[in-house]
């Protein structure tokens, strides 16, 4: 059941951008001013992870209007020689009992089967591919040709990291990613609304058709999308939903703890790296990370996660063909 005391959507503005002129000076073009404020995180109408929906503090920050794209990751790279996870070889120790042959750069690449498959097993779409990396997006023989304002994809954690330091931002927790995602809709079922596609029209960069099997491309995307090409929410943010995933800073872990309206930065960043294991891969002791917004793979018949609440745990040694990040900057 909703807040009684949420502003009924017929009384909110999904599409206007609030007035800035109070704002603090942008310490970066393209960001915006997510006011702060308190609001519902989770839901109780979807997944288990995103349930019990609580009340949630933010202070106000500044966030990218869209995900980093190729073109800004390879000013990164070309200025700094960074080499991201994926075009390392990875270390034996970290992963006991691998077959060392398969301990090879690369990545994590969708491969729709093209046929109905079953859905509790993920590796009858996702293929580990060697030469997979960031500017090789579906493997060596791929490249980033025509793609400079498409998201970086393929980057782990310590990728995000260090692309933020360089360039003097941070990365949302997962309290500011959902309240800025909302774009002011508190409550609401989508960054832009209760309908999915209100009026026919498609809001975000998600997957029509059954999933994986074969995507009716109604929104004329058949993988990620250039950055923009769908509506801003609310705080004229773009890509909130769908496109890719996006990393936030805080430690994956059950929603079951109350979230404290004080304090709201400490607050925000809670969570305990020690929680965020997988506890089904005992042998597998990667610490996760909160994913937020979504991705082009998310489907009605699969993966309803094209909505502020959702949330999904990545290990922080992973970077996969649909998921990228985006930053902050605090006041």
């Amino acid at each position: 059941m909703k807040d009684s005391n949420i502003i009924p959507l017929s009384m909110q503005q999904p599409n206007s951008v609030p007035d800035q002129s109070d704002a603090p000076t942008p310490p970066f073009a393209e960001m915006v001013w997510i006011p702060g404020g308190t609001f519902r995180m989770g839901s109780d109408d979807h997944y288990p992870e995103e349930a019990p929906a609580q009340t949630a503090r933010v202070d106000g920050f500044w966030m990218d209007k869209m995900p980093v794209t190729n073109a800004q990751f390879q000013r990164f790279v070309e200025e700094t020689g960074y080499i991201t996870l994926a075009e390392r070889i990875p270390n034996a120790a970290d992963y006991p009992g691998a077959d060392a042959a398969s301990l090879v750069a690369g990545s994590t690449v969708f491969k729709s089967p093209g046929r109905r498959v079953d859905h509790n097993n993920h590796y009858n779409w996702w293929q580990w591919v060697p030469g997979a990396d960031w500017c090789h997006p579906s493997g060596p023989h791929s490249s980033l040709a025509g793609r400079d304002q498409y998201p970086v994809v393929h980057v782990a954690w310590e990728d995000v990291e260090a692309y933020a330091r360089w360039i003097g931002k941070e990365i949302a927790t997962e309290a500011e990613w959902e309240f800025a995602a909302r774009g002011g809709l508190d409550g609401a079922e989508f960054a832009w609304g209760d309908e999915l596609t209100p009026g026919g029209k498609h809001m975000a960069n998600t997957w029509q058709g059954n999933f994986p099997e074969r995507n009716l491309i109604h929104d004329g995307f058949a993988g990620t999308s250039p950055v923009g090409a769908f509506p801003a929410n609310g705080y004229g943010l773009h890509d909130m939903i769908g496109n890719v995933w996006e990393w936030t800073f805080s430690w994956y872990g059950a929603h079951s703890a109350p979230i404290k309206a004080c304090c709201a930065v400490s607050t925000a960043r809670s969570g305990d790296r020690e929680y965020s294991y997988d506890p089904q891969q005992p042998n597998l002791h990667i610490p996760r990370k909160v994913i937020k917004g979504g991705s082009h793979l998310c489907a009605p018949n699969y993966c309803q996660r094209y909505r502020p609440a959702a949330r999904m745990p990545q290990t922080v040694d992973t970077g996969t063909s649909h998921v990228g990040f985006r930053c902050v900057v605090r006041a």
